[in-house]
């Protein structure tokens, strides 16, 4: 989530439009309907592909509430999840919400208009709770369900935008996540280690991965691990090949 500035890629001009007179009817979670107008139509008749994951940055989800739905700050969700588990919805999921920024996965740019945006009430620093997770586990297979999404479209905020975003951050459970095919698992190349572990092998792999995105060496590194080994520190090594191996080696 952006904090002060408009997210990369909205119109600096502050658009106001009319929210829908009625709430979308998307989850039977039953969100709560508090309508954002900073949104649009998805670009060149694109769909949802992906789910991105945030965590707000913010004291609160009220404060978190109150920035996605100001005009002032151009940003937007699809969702909002609290520390308690409350489910927000701010954007109809048809609708392209402005919450990813530049960056890209898989090859592909202009992620708001190819995803579903879900921010986490948590400041970046702090476990995040089982009663919000749990909302999470119940929310996200009817979004993957709904748009034909696989688990391995559920990726990070640094996935997409690596040096330029770190959220969800090192304390989110992704194995949590995987083991519920919630989101892709780790690739089998631990007992497969590559032919050079070296940048250009890591580079490659990453891209395979869904690495895209333009990144330097290091800010690749960081959202690699922040996915696969956030605990891990120091220069590149042979574990941070593991979980990006497929099961053959680079040809």
């Amino acid at each position: 989530m952006g904090t002060g500035t408009p997210v990369a890629g909205i119109r600096a001009r502050c658009v106001r439009r009319c929210a829908p007179e009625t709430k979308p009817v998307t989850t039977d979670l039953s969100p709560i309907w508090h309508p954002s107008p900073n949104f649009g139509a998805r670009r060149d008749g694109l769909t949802p592909s992906l789910v991105v994951l945030h965590y707000t940055a913010m004291d609160s989800a009220a404060a978190a509430l109150a920035r996605l739905c100001d005009p002032a700050f151009e940003v937007s969700a699809h969702y909002l999840i609290g520390a308690d588990g409350t489910l927000w919805q701010m954007v109809a999921e048809d609708q392209r919400a402005w919450h990813a920024g530049a960056g890209a996965w898989a090859g592909a740019g202009d992620v708001n208009s190819r995803s579903i945006g879900i921010e986490l009430d948590n400041r970046g620093d702090h476990p995040f709770s089982n009663p919000q997770m749990a909302t999470l586990e119940q929310l996200l297979p009817q979004i993957l369900q709904r748009w034909d999404i696989a688990p391995e479209g559920v990726i990070g905020h640094s996935d997409m935008a690596p040096g330029r975003k770190i959220d969800p951050g090192p304390r989110f459970d992704w194995a949590r996540l995987a083991a519920q095919g919630l989101a892709a698992s780790p690739r089998k190349g631990v007992n497969n280690p590559p032919p050079a572990a070296d940048w250009p092998t890591f580079r490659a792999l990453a891209t395979r991965a869904g690495y895209t995105a333009a990144a330097d060496d290091a800010s690749l590194l960081t959202a690699v691990r922040l996915r696969h080994r956030p605990w891990a520190q120091g220069p590149l090594s042979p574990a941070d090949f593991a979980p990006l191996c497929p099961d053959h080696h680079l040809s």
